[in-house]
């Protein structure tokens, strides 16, 4: 039994190790992230999960563990900017507001899939223009759901969560440990 880690986010991995966790292999899924006709994000969210997951190419007793982490203010999905222009809108969006960050997680073993998500509300304080280009200065919204990693200099930007903080920052600890139980994984220092 090998367990893989079906994401490139080095995030995922960094969270993992905080409980104990190692990959035997990393795979990123390669799947289209486009959101449906009128999908709403938390649904989104656990289809990409899923769809993640299906991707990944394993053995009948692998464990495989795939994420997606989707910021949604309303029914809006706010995906990986494309560029600076995007992530200012994004920004400026969430300014000032609450909004609602979602961590799909899915773990497959063989043709059994255990699947949780989680669903976090995250306040950002009113931005300055100022502080807009500070933060785009950081380079820190590439590649990140939203165009912000809460455990990255945006942080600053975040006086308020009601949630899970790993699960805003990709993968919930707490859920993602019970479902890989579910599946067999055992803990180092458990008994199977």
């Amino acid at each position: 039994m090998s367990f893989i880690l079906g994401s490139g986010s080095p995030r995922r991995k960094e969270l993992l190790a905080q409980i104990g966790v190692v990959p035997d292999d990393i795979r990123a899924p390669d799947i289209d992230e486009t959101p449906h006709a009128a999908e709403l994000p938390r649904p989104y969210c656990a289809r990409m999960a899923r769809e993640k997951a299906a991707a990944v190419q394993a053995g009948a007793d692998d464990i495989v563990l795939c994420a997606d982490t989707t910021v949604a203010v309303g029914r809006r999905i706010l995906g990986k900017p494309a560029d600076e222009a995007e992530t200012i809108r994004f920004l400026r969006l969430m300014s000032g507001r609450r909004h609602k960050v979602i961590t799909a997680v899915a773990v497959k073993r063989g043709d059994k899939l255990w699947q949780r998500d989680v669903v976090s509300t995250v306040r950002m304080k009113r931005l300055s223009d100022a502080e807009i280009s500070a933060y785009l200065a950081t380079g820190d919204w590439q590649g990140k759901a939203g165009g912000y990693g809460i455990q990255g200099p945006a942080g600053a930007l975040i006086p308020w969560i009601s949630g899970s903080f790993t699960g805003i920052v990709g993968l919930p600890l707490a859920e993602t440990a019970n479902l890989l139980r579910a599946a067999g994984y055992v803990f180092a220092g458990e008994t199977s």
